[in-house]
């Protein structure tokens, strides 16, 4: 499975990342609901379970992802400033370029 983080995403989930309440946790990324091509999505800061892999990203970032997700393998976690701040993850290789 493979992730990516954008630099700007990056900056901000190590800062959440770093805090000491955060220590030994990953970022988690999910499905919230699926329907028809798309999926939309959310993220947190959990623990590791059973039934996720592991993906390392070039930003020093372990991401938890569910085993044999589709809708998850390729997610890109990015961090806009504008028009409205916050993330928006997306899944390119799902075909899946809007705001989900």
């Amino acid at each position: 499975m493979k992730c990516k983080i954008s630099r700007n995403a990056a900056k901000i989930l190590l800062e959440e990342l770093n805090k000491p309440e955060n220590e030994g946790k990953k970022l988690r990324v999910y499905v919230t609901h699926a329907h028809g091509d798309h999926a939309h999505y959310g993220m947190g800061i959990d623990d590791a379970k059973e039934e996720d892999e592991i993906v390392s990203t070039d930003k020093g970032i372990d991401v938890l992802l569910k085993k044999g997700d589709p809708f998850l393998d390729g997610v890109r976690i990015d961090y806009f400033y504008v028009p409205e701040e916050g993330f928006v993850i997306t899944n390119p290789s799902q075909g899946n370029h809007g705001d989900h």
